[in-house]
């Protein structure tokens, strides 16, 4: 049965289907929108019973984003901006839908915030993070195939952890392509280079069979240690137990190597259109913060190396 064109909160719940169906948002992303929004409703519903949408006007909406500024611990203006996203989304589906005849968060203003342009790990750092993982033991052969191959394919952890052994493709059994699942569902193929293939073929060999011995059957590419899927939990660890092993001295997160392998990539000399496909971004203006990086860095060298820069 239809919800009801006036129930709010039946409409919230075909909202988030249709991010999860329709736009294919993450879990994490439809899970974050739901907090936000539910959290709205409860707001302007102020604890009573079934609310309509026409309860959603431009003054309760401008209530609850200034009750979130004003609060004794205001919310940080990045939340705060994603809150207001999620209201806008939500209100633009509403319209779009035919529920509501005029979009009441039209007036609603996010925060500005600054642009945060990705930190990189230099050449020298990446390979003594990698090198960090050498070892005999089962996790480390592991954590050194999996940390090869991000750096190789820049792909975000949540593709990697979902990766399954037939998405790595290529001639006479050779992975030197990996098929990946990006955001919206969009699949794209990249390259694997020799020494993520290496450290593939020793984890597929020797240590992916012992693992699956330890759990129920599963396609899985990576495996953790009782045999199921590798969680994206599981990859920021083996990240961060990396970076302190190698005493890199800077912060590292499970996308400082997706953002070194896009600034490696540009400061050889690769094409921004080239990176932004294999980066699966849908705008080439998202890949152009990593030329805006290597721009500064190549200034830095040459205020610091020529005799008349300064």
């Amino acid at each position: 049965m239809p919800a009801a064109p006036s129930d709010a909160r039946a409409q919230l719940e075909r909202f988030l289907r249709h991010l999860t169906i329709e736009r294919g948002r993450s879990a994490h992303t439809v899970a974050a929108y739901r907090r936000d929004l539910e959290a709205l409703l409860a707001d302007v519903a102020a604890g009573e019973g079934p609310l309509s949408v026409d309860a959603l006007t431009p003054e309760s909406l401008a209530a609850h984003t200034t009750a979130l500024r004003e609060r004794a611990e205001p919310v940080a203006a990045a939340t705060l901006a994603r809150k207001i996203s999620a209201i806008r989304g939500f209100t633009g589906f509403l319209l779009e839908e035919g529920v509501l005849e005029v979009d009441p968060a039209t007036k609603l203003v996010a925060p500005k915030l600054p642009m945060r342009l990705p930190k990189a790990l230099t050449i020298d750092q990446v390979e003594r993070l990698l090198a960090a993982c050498a070892g005999e033991e089962l996790s480390r052969v592991r954590d050194a195939a999996l940390l090869e191959l991000l750096y190789a394919t820049g792909a975000r952890v949540s593709e990697v952890v979902d990766l399954n052994v037939d998405d790595l493709v290529g001639e006479d059994g050779a992975a030197d392509h990996v098929r990946v699942l990006g955001k919206g569902g969009k699949q794209r193929i990249v390259p694997v280079g020799s020494f993520a293939r290496a450290a593939l073929d020793t984890y597929l060999v020797r240590v992916r069979p012992e693992l699956s011995k330890r759990g129920r059957s599963t396609p899985a590419l990576f495996l953790g240690m009782r045999g199921a899927r590798l969680s994206r939990q599981s990859v920021w660890l083996v990240i961060r137990a990396a970076a302190e092993r190698a005493e890199l001295g800077v912060e590292v997160s499970p996308h400082s190597l997706r953002h070194s392998f896009a600034t490696h990539l540009l400061e050889g000399g690769a094409d921004v259109r080239v990176v932004q496909e294999l980066l699966g971004h849908a705008s080439v203006a998202t890949t152009q913060l990593y030329t805006r990086v290597t721009a500064d860095a190549l200034r830095e060298v040459y205020l610091t190396s020529h005799p008349r820069a300064r």
